[in-house]
């Protein structure tokens, strides 16, 4: 980023010290834990916190200049010089930073949502599109109203392509997103039950999804899974894009093949590509980038070659070497049951290691529906799967079902990381494949410590 303090007297009217100077901005600060240069400081203010305590450590982190809430009181401690410019509220001060510099840079914004998916397709779409264009994209989970304004204040001068991942947790937080970034195109990736507790239902997530459409351009397009029926009136608008197998999609996929690494389909019976990821709902996340980066100018060859770099973001089907040479997959950055069971056939299909284990964890924000979403996992698991080991509060549930439809496979649910993990690391061979998977709170990727070699 750069700005220069006078421009944001444009945006913010009330200001003091030196607003009016030729002062360069280089990046936003909103952790004064860190050193940041020429920084812009914008104070959030949390449930539990609120960083307008923390001015003068902004200072000597290398602030320049500040956002300040009008009802704070600003310290004497802060020098008379010093640029401070007065908002209602300083969270919808940094959301309008970023639309201020977005309007300034005017890349080719690309917005991403849906239940599952939203992260690997995020870092395929940018992997793809930087084989043509200077490509910025959400880093980590920077993908809420704090976030994505955070995502477009770090993308540099000349971006010409910003990739961007919209989440939610609620109705209308979708729309907040879409109108700051302003998509040209837009992929809802499918609608699955993450957040259901707050939305009531699949079609009350899918109405939350489409919100994607609120600021989109006129031009754009919305691309959007073909094989979701809560979808099938939006397939029919003009402007959106199908994609899936079924042969009324727009971009219909076909698998050809499939190994522990990779997988070969076709798409509309005549192109073929290589995604270096297992998995059906990897490739459809794959036919979604395809058609994005045809309307975008890329060749087929620009488009595998981006899939042949492509790069995926910490906690997504991470794979460690194990103790006694077994196979750690580490997915326990989030899950729903749509993610869970996706994985798990993933698993079954894996033909290099045969001794196959599961670790679950509790799967969040299920509402009322929690105990009955639980126990459709035991859906996924067949007789290719060795044992299921659960922990937490509501896992239990998918150890008792798999029990009942599959009493041959092992299953036995913990309370604790450590005994969970001493019981596994006892029985890790050569043969062996372990996947951890659960919601990001139960922090299962502390069993790495023990299973890791």
């Amino acid at each position: 980023m750069i700005l220069e303090v006078q421009e944001l007297t444009t945006l913010f009217p009330e200001f003091k010290g030196a607003a009016q100077d030729r002062i360069t901005l280089r990046e936003v600060l909103t952790d004064t834990r860190v050193e940041a240069k020429q920084s812009l400081f914008i104070p959030i203010v949390g449930e539990n916190f609120d960083a307008h305590d923390f001015i003068k450590d902004a200072i000597k982190q290398g602030a320049v200049a500040a956002l300040w809430q009008k009802d704070k009181d600003l310290p004497y401690a802060v020098p008379t010089d010093f640029p401070v410019f007065f908002v209602e509220d300083t969270t919808k001060g940094l959301q309008e930073v970023a639309e201020y510099y977005l309007q300034k840079v005017r890349p080719l914004v690309i917005g991403i949502t849906g239940s599952n998916g939203k992260t690997t397709t995020k870092d395929m779409t940018a992997s793809v599109l930087s084989r043509k264009y200077k490509t910025h994209k959400t880093a980590g989970n920077y993908n809420n109203h704090i976030g994505l304004p955070l995502t477009i204040l770090a993308m540099k001068e000349d971006t010409e392509v910003l990739v961007l991942e919209m989440g939610m947790d609620r109705a209308g937080e979708i729309s907040v997103l879409s109108k700051l970034a302003h998509p040209k195109y837009a992929i809802i990736t499918n609608i699955g039950e993450s957040h259901i507790e707050n939305l009531g239902s699949r079609e009350g997530i899918a109405s939350a999804k489409l919100e994607i459409k609120d600021g989109m351009s006129e031009d754009g397009a919305l691309i959007i899974d073909g094989d979701e029926p809560l979808l099938h009136a939006v397939k029919l608008d003009e402007r959106s894009l199908s994609c899936g197998f079924d042969s009324t999609s727009d971009t219909q996929v076909k698998i050809i093949s499939t190994s522990d690494d990779a997988s070969e389909f076709k798409v509309n019976e005549k192109e073929t590509y290589n995604l270096p990821l297992a998995g059906k709902h990897n490739v459809k996340n794959a036919s979604y980038v395809i058609t994005l980066a045809k309307k975008a100018g890329l060749s087929n060859d620009q488009i595998q070659e981006g899939f042949d770099h492509l790069q995926m973001s910490s906690m997504r089907y991470e794979k460690h070497i194990g103790i006694n040479e077994s196979l750690i997959i580490n997915d326990a950055y989030n899950a729903s049951p749509t993610s869970m069971k996706a994985l798990i056939e993933v698993m079954a299909q894996l033909t290099t290691k045969s001794r196959k284990v599961l670790i679950l964890g509790d799967m969040f924000e299920l509402g009322s529906q929690s105990r009955v979403l639980h126990r459709s996992v035991a859906e996924a698991v067949t007789d290719k799967i060795h044992a299921v080991y659960t922990i937490g509060e509501h896992s239990e549930e998918i150890s008792r079902a798999v029990a009942e439809r599959q009493p041959q496979i092992a299953t036995k649910h913990f309370t604790d990381k450590e005994t969970l993990s001493h019981h596994v690391r006892a029985a890790l061979t050569a043969d062996t494949v372990v996947l951890i998977k659960a919601s990001r709170g139960m922090k299962l990727e502390e069993l790495l410590n023990d299973l890791v070699k």
